[in-house]
């Protein structure tokens, strides 16, 4: 997330200011690049590990500030935005010989770190690129990082929007919900592969990172499901856009670009004009207390400038390809940033991603050098989002003006190069076959991270949401510490232990969102068909704004056959026999809150209902009694077997 050092942005002097610095820091930089000054003759790769916490019930365990007080040993740990998340920045390493297997070792050592000192306060490390059992009560500013950085960042993003984020993501599912913070960002953790690079090669082989994002992002997609709906393959791509889409209504409709973005068209020449366009299209939205460099000063004295005001503001623009200045070991470098990459599923599969990355890098840019000549941008573009929604099944049109399928565009023609690109840069021929090796199998098989999810929750497919999330995240959680890459893992299987109860505590984790309603003004006989045909014995009555205006029970319909009418016959209206002021509940109210309202009020429907009394869901008598089975289920029989108790207590509350 960059620098933590920040000021309040508010204040134009000193906004004024840092702009000023920005400047200066930008003429700093052209003036390496015109005197050779960065170093050169050596590759350079290197990883940030985004994570999860989560506690012993798959939710998100907001414990960051904690455990980072028990990790200061390891200064590799870091924040992130929210409370349930961290960062692992892992040690660069020069591109060959046995740096993938360094690599993951060291991924594998630090996660397992982090691992141990979370166990010792109830928590654990999930690597996932949405965390399935995330839910919008999740998502507040009491579970930000304390940290001036990310609530000054939360300032100034809702100061420049003109109303709440709007969120509209349409894949298998549909979300449309609106947000008052960004701290939906939290939900997407990710695996940042760093290329290092030297001046002059550096546009066209960010141009080559561009092209091929799409087929990399298409072989590692595994984010399908954000607050319980499945959406794109790999659903980070549209969440972060929007997520932190500080555009007002006036900006969209000028087409201004968004500051998560794919960019609008190859570079021709340097770094420069990426940094340029950064400074000319976005606004500065934060800023650092003190300016104590000047960086034409410093190269005068024979000495590397940080640049820390330009890299402050470009780290609020977030390309899916970032440019990077950076000093390692007092010697100034360029870096491509790979941004697309989702964590998880397993650190094998991750470095097979990188694998897959760098090997590309390295051998397109030998047959490929001006990749902005055979392929046309929009085209890379276009490709980028078809794999975002759609992964392995995407169509791109290619270079050759070819149109393909990622899968074969990958197994026929991307491999081998990778292969070649990873070996002439003298990377151990058993890292090649290990890491490509994964991912070829991910391939042919078809099962990536995004597919294995959508399969599985295909499987339970007849359990609440909230449940399926749950045994879903579990699965993650106990199959990435297997070892065993996600194209061999089992589905997950639905698991009711004492720990599920938190799955049945509010309505909102189990109602029915799939409702059957009718208009006050219907005729009476098209709800009681309704009732026949689904098999209900309730319809909510709801306007055509979706407010909840009234209840049908089936016991209103009885007087009308007591009395000779054939409700299917009759003039009669819904409003005539509908219950008008129906007693309602909200998401957040709790079971057995619900289950005592219904019981006293002799209830077989409860409708749930927002803030604005629009109907969001139901919960009827069946749902508390599938709740009591799973309850006896888990808690009177022991051992499997029916009719004996096992000795524990029922859960209380």
């Amino acid at each position: 997330m960059g620098s933590q050092d920040v000021a309040n942005s508010a204040d134009e002097q000193r906004m004024q200011s840092f702009t000023r610095a920005v400047l200066a820091d930008l003429s700093g930089l052209e003036r390496m690049l015109i005197e050779q000054q960065f170093e050169k003759g050596i590759r350079r790769i290197g990883a940030e590990q985004e994570m999860f916490l989560v506690d012993s019930a798959c939710q998100p365990a907001s414990c960051a500030v904690e455990l980072l007080e028990r990790m200061q040993h390891e200064p590799r740990i870091t924040t992130e935005l929210a409370r349930y998340n961290l960062e692992a920045n892992l040690t660069p390493q020069v591109f060959g010989d046995r740096c993938l297997r360094t690599m993951e070792t060291e991924l594998d050592a630090l996660i397992a770190d982090v691992d141990a000192r979370a166990s010792e306060i109830g928590a654990s490390v999930a690597l996932t690129g949405i965390l399935p059992t995330l839910r919008l009560s999740h998502l507040t500013l009491d579970n930000m990082m304390p940290n001036p950085r990310y609530f000054e960042l939360n300032r100034a993003a809702t100061h420049l929007r003109d109303g709440a984020f709007h969120i509209v993501i349409k894949g298998l599912d549909e979300i449309d919900i609106t947000h008052d913070n960004v701290m939906l960002e939290s939900a997407n953790t990710s695996f940042q592969v760093h290329f290092q690079v030297e001046p002059h090669e550096f546009a066209p082989l960010y141009n080559l990172a561009q092209a091929i994002s799409a087929p990399v992002l298409a072989a590692a997609v595994n984010s399908p499901v954000l607050l319980g709906h499945r959406l794109w393959s790999e659903t980070r791509v549209a969440l972060f856009q929007r997520s932190i889409d500080v555009r007002s209504s006036t900006h969209k409709r000028r087409a201004t670009p968004p500051r998560v973005s794919f960019g609008n068209a190859w570079i021709k020449d340097s770094i420069l004009e990426i940094y340029r366009d950064d400074i000319s299209r976005f606004r500065i939205i934060l800023s650092t207390d003190s300016r104590d460099e000047d960086p034409l000063k410093v190269l005068s004295d024979g000495g590397v400038p940080e640049l820390r005001a330009l890299r402050m503001h470009t780290s609020t623009v977030w390309r899916w390809n970032r440019a990077c200045y950076g000093v390692h070991e007092g010697k100034p470098h360029l870096r491509i940033e790979h941004r697309v990459l989702p964590s998880g599923p397993t650190v094998l599969d991750e470095v097979a991603n990188a694998a897959f990355f760098f090997g590309l890098m390295a051998s397109l840019a030998d047959e490929w050098p001006r990749i902005d000549e055979v392929m046309e941008f929009d085209d890379a573009k276009n490709n980028f989002f078809a794999a975002a929604r759609h992964g392995l099944s995407a169509q791109f049109a290619w270079i050759g003006h070819k149109t393909i399928t990622a899968h074969d565009l990958i197994v026929g023609e991307l491999l081998p190069r990778a292969r070649a690109g990873l070996a002439s840069h003298g990377i151990h021929p058993d890292d090649v076959s290990r890491y490509l090796g994964v991912l070829e199998e991910r391939v042919e098989s078809q099962m990536t991270g995004s597919q294995w999810a959508l399969r599985s929750l295909a499987h339970m497919a007849a359990a609440p949401v909230d449940v399926r999330m749950r045994s879903l995240t579990a699965s993650i959680h106990a199959q990435q510490r297997s070892g065993e890459p996600v194209h061999k893992w089992k589905l997950a299987e639905l698991h009711r232990t004492r720990d599920w109860f938190p799955s049945y505590r509010t309505v909102g984790q189990f109602m029915k969102t799939e409702l059957f309603t009718v208009r006050p003004t219907d005729p009476v006989e098209l709800a009681a068909q309704i009732m026949d045909w689904q098999q209900v014995r309730h319809i909510p009555v709801e306007d055509d704004h979706g407010k909840l205006v009234g209840l049908l029970s089936f016991r209103a319909l009885l007087p009308l056959v007591a009395r000779g009418h054939d409700p299917t016959s009759t003039r009669i209206t819904v409003q005539d026999i509908m219950i008008t002021e129906p007693i309602t509940a909200t998401a957040d109210t709790p079971t057995l809150q619900a289950l005592e309202v219904m019981r006293a009020n002799n209830m077989g429907c409860l409708p749930i209902v927002d803030a604005d009394t629009h109907l969001i869901g139901a919960v009827d008598v069946y749902d508390l009694l599938e709740i009591a089975q799973k309850v006896l289920e888990d808690f009177l029989i022991g051992d499997g077997e029916r009719g004996r108790t096992s000795g524990r207590e029922l859960p209380r509350g």
